[in-house]
């Protein structure tokens, strides 16, 4: 006889969600991220009133802190973005009830419906043009410091997997010239969600209503970094033309200089690039998810193609220095798992 399935549910969930209003809900579990975030969604009877659905977060202290994502959504709900409504919370807990986006994320629809590429992507884009022409939001600086430390993630994990002895001071200065530019261009600055792409886009009732998730990390930094997030997608494959035109609709509607935008967007894109290759790595190498290393190859080929822009001189040549030409080939190279 099959053992019943147990759900595993937050410490002190039943108090929380009666002083929520919501006591006798029904509780589902949702497929969880690269955190220690999980997330559930509550159904309740069609005679409860108010809403059928919300979504619980369990952000567990001291692993999670539950203050960056409230300040965020308020900041973003205040400013007329679409942010998820926060409909009750314990901070001590960790644990916060929102507003339900549904179940259709951009990823999936425009995997079933690729025809309605453009006016999402459009929409999506028309989005961050709305958000950059806000004041900077009340987030840390992303200054030279963050950058570096994201960086240096390939170096710290992807290249002891791939048993490479690397110049990490000569990385750590190719980036500083590449970034100091950057860093003169976004004063003062955007908000930058810095997880922005079709994973973490919900689409509402209609194609341009679009709710935003996983924006807890953001940080007031430069106006193309979530741009690439959006068209260099380490999860989803943007063709080159929908990423050229995409770009463009931006620049049109920012009134940013192409030539010169197109500079940062590269040198950002081959920073976030690198970024993800080590996270993915210490992903499967630090918390046993080797599932990650398979985007690898995407993310290894956009990194390739920011690294062909001239701004990108410094760092292109470490990548040659350092990473042999096989692995380069290999879009990253396999690991042994």
């Amino acid at each position: 006889m099959d053992k019943p399935v147990t759900l595993d549910l937050p410490e002190g969930i039943l108090p929380f969600l009666s002083a929520a209003g919501w006591p006798d809900a029904e509780i589902e579990p949702l497929p969880g991220d690269a955190s220690f975030r999980r997330y559930f969604r509550l159904r309740r009877g069609a005679g409860a009133g108010g809403l059928r659905t919300a979504m619980l977060m369990d952000a567990p202290p001291p692993h999670e802190d539950t203050a960056p994502f409230l300040r965020a959504a308020q900041w973003l709900d205040a400013n007329g973005m679409r942010a998820p409504r926060i409909l009750h919370r314990d901070e001590q807990r960790g644990l916060v009830l929102l507003e339900d986006f549904g179940t259709t994320r951009m990823r999936d629809y425009l995997d079933e419906a690729s025809g309605d590429e453009n006016a999402v992507y459009e929409a999506a884009v028309d989005a961050l043009v709305q958000l950059h022409r806000l004041p900077p939001g009340p987030f840390p600086e992303y200054d030279m410091a963050v950058y570096q430390r994201e960086v240096s993630l390939l170096v710290d994990w992807y290249c002891p997997a791939q048993n490479l002895d690397v110049d990490g001071d000569g990385y750590a200065k190719a980036w500083a010239e590449v970034l100091t530019p950057v860093l003169e261009r976004q004063r003062a600055g955007v908000t930058v969600l810095r997880d922005y792409h079709a994973e973490n886009i919900m689409l509402l009732d209609t194609l341009d209503r679009q709710g935003l998730l996983d924006f807890q990390d953001a940080l007031v930094g430069h106006r193309a970094y979530d741009l690439v997030s959006l068209l260099q997608d380490a999860r989803r494959d943007v063709s080159p033309e929908l990423e050229a035109e995409m770009f463009d609709r931006y620049c049109r509607g920012a009134g940013a200089d192409p030539q010169q935008f197109l500079a940062d967007y590269a040198r950002l894109g081959a920073q976030r690039n690198a970024k993800i290759v080590g996270i993915f790595v210490r992903l499967w190498r630090r918390d046993g998810k080797p599932h990650y290393l398979s985007l690898i190859p995407r993310v290894w080929a956009l990194l390739e193609r920011d690294l062909a822009h001239p701004a990108l001189a410094p760092v292109a040549r470490w990548f040659d220095a350092n990473i042999p030409d096989q692995l380069r080939r290999d879009m990253g190279g396999a690991f042994p798992l």
